[in-house]
């Protein structure tokens, strides 16, 4: 199994303890680029992949590299509907 296979299956089982680092590397494999938005983004990131012409928006987690169960769910149905459209 996959690298980018485990994670997703990490991933779908809703973990309270799915890091930040692991939403990168995820979402790099998909071909994403982290981008802060701008100077006063504060805390706010942006994931994007020109070549789909999508994005994903979140916080960083803080002070820990946790993410929220909320940002793991709105992880999941993002990484599903790439899945479904975008199935390599």
């Amino acid at each position: 199994m996959s690298k980018k296979q485990k994670l997703i299956n990490r991933l779908y089982l809703i973990p309270k303890d799915f890091t930040y680092n692991e939403l990168k590397t995820l979402l790099k494999m998909y071909g994403f680029e982290e981008e802060t938005l701008k100077n006063t983004s504060g805390s706010r990131v942006m994931f994007i992949n020109k070549q789909l012409g999508l994005s994903f928006r979140l916080h960083k987690p803080h002070p820990s590299n946790i993410l929220k169960i909320y940002q793991v769910k709105e992880l999941v149905e993002f990484i599903k509907k790439l899945e479904e459209n975008y199935h390599e």
